[in-house]
């Protein structure tokens, strides 16, 4: 079990690229509950975190608070709390001061993101991708699903869909962005993603994708600026 309080991509000047594949699960307090943690900083059970996250079948966690709320998307299997069953592609934004006992009856694969949803008058927001349609993005070959955008607040959350041989002109996040392939791969002139690979681009961050295959990948803007930095020693 994780312990060190020592930050984890912490360093939000820096481009991340964390395949998943390659990482060991470790167990979560409490047991059934593995995770692999993609970036942390702050105290190990109670910082800014982003994580894959998998519950064994009939795992559940005690009641327990979110403070600075809570982001959720399900890859696979069902999650369920007090409210919903939430099954793959359900996207979940819990806000500040929400509070649930989950549990997974047939196990699931998890993206969560701890603590990066401060701001008071967020609301609880819950959205079921594959009962949604697509929307034309603007962009040739890029199809998209909005989940999360609020005026008053800086992040915004989206499913794009790159259709094969899509080959984008170059994107610059102003704030930095965070990408996760849920769907095939794609590539950048630094390098290739695969399957459930995390890319984390810094505030000013640019790229030019590519993806001769296509790709269903998750992408968060706004968020990296706001992120404590900690690069460690």
């Amino acid at each position: 079990m994780e312990a060190s309080d020592a930050p984890l991509n912490g360093d939000m000047s820096r481009r991340i690229v964390v395949d998943t594949r390659d990482l060991e699960w470790t167990e979560a307090p409490g047991g059934q509950v593995w995770r692999k943690r993609l970036h942390r900083v702050g105290p190990a059970e109670a910082g800014e975190v982003t994580s894959l996250v998998r519950y064994a079948p009939g795992a559940s966690f005690h009641s327990h608070p979110h403070p600075d709320g809570e982001e959720i998307f399900v890859i696979e299997g069902h999650f369920c709390d007090q409210r919903a069953v939430s099954g793959p592609g359900s996207y979940l934004l819990h806000p500040e001061g929400f509070e649930h006992a989950p549990w997974s009856e047939d196990g699931c694969l998890l993206l969560v993101k701890l603590r990066q949803y401060g701001g008071e008058g967020r609301s609880y927001v819950t959205r079921d991708t594959e009962a949604m349609g697509w929307a034309d993005s603007g962009t040739p070959g890029v199809m998209v699903k909005p989940l999360y955008a609020d005026a008053r607040f800086p992040d915004e959350t989206r499913l794009e869909r790159w259709a094969a041989g899509t080959e984008l002109p170059a994107r610059v996040f102003p704030d930095g962005a965070e990408l996760f392939v849920l769907e095939g791969g794609f590539g950048d002139e630094q390098g290739n993603y695969g399957l459930h690979t995390w890319l984390r681009l810094p505030p000013g961050g640019t790229h030019r994708p590519v993806s001769p295959q296509g790709c269903l990948v998750y992408i968060k803007t706004g968020g990296v600026a706001r992120l404590q930095h900690d690069p460690g020693r």
